[in-house]
């Protein structure tokens, strides 16, 4: 039985995974560093900012201690602000999606390697703001994506404070193998959307595989979690 829909939210609802690297790597080429667009694809997309500058610092050998980690970290929120505030960024086909939830009674939650001020930042200029009942950030744990801890949790917080969902009854909606794995990892049905990585890329760790959300009807997700249940 299908209960939640948790959403992933850079690359799935908001179109910031670019904002996310020209910020980050503004913040690095301060700092004498420079990581090319192709490097953070297949390196770093998907990690936190505290996991992606902690990776940079070791893999460039830049020497920074935790402190100097931080002041890295405010300073890309810094730069991320103002490009967000540029230009609306909500990926195409996700507001239909997310009203065909909520007219369904289908209950969402978000679960992001992203900060929770940059995801309220985004969401407060889409007019959803108030559309998700849970949303899990990287300020919430200790492990980022392939870990299912995000996962676990957003579950959590759902059953705190409604009917109880068991893992089963959730599909999760990702746009990389990172977030795809953390999802099976957590019992959950992962569904891949290709704005990030390709169609073949996604394909292995995903039950199903669409081009945009809007493709998706409440039937599609209602199937993945009845086959789920009968396994």
């Amino acid at each position: 039985m299908l209960k939640a829909v948790i959403f992933d939210f850079d690359g799935v609802i908001a179109d910031s995974e670019l904002l996310h690297y020209k910020a980050l790597n503004a913040v690095f080429n301060r700092y004498g560093v420079d990581v090319p667009k192709e490097v953070h694809w297949e390196k770093y997309l998907g990690y936190s900012d505290l996991d992606n500058i902690e990776a940079v610092n070791r893999d460039y050998r830049m020497g920074l201690d935790d402190a100097k980690v931080q002041v890295l970290i405010d300073e890309k929120k810094v730069i991320f602000d103002e490009l967000v505030v540029s230009g609306s960024i909500i990926i195409d086909g996700v507001a239909v999606f997310i009203r065909r939830l909520i007219d369904s009674g289908i209950r969402r939650a978000i679960c992001s390697g992203a900060l929770r001020s940059d995801i309220d930042l985004m969401l407060d200029g889409s007019g959803f703001g108030n559309a998700f009942e849970a949303i899990i950030a990287a300020d919430d744990v200790k492990h980022g994506k392939p870990d299912p801890e995000g996962y676990l949790l957003a579950l959590d917080k759902l059953n705190q404070s409604g009917d109880p969902v068991k893992a089963g009854e959730c599909v999760v909606i990702e746009d990389s193998h990172w977030g795809l794995e953390a999802a099976a990892a957590a019992g959950m049905n992962p569904v891949a959307v290709t704005t990030t990585y390709n169609r073949n890329e996604l394909a292995p760790k995903a039950k199903k595989v669409v081009d945009r959300l809007d493709e998706l009807s409440i039937e599609n997700l209602r199937a993945l979690c009845d086959a789920d249940a009968s396994t």
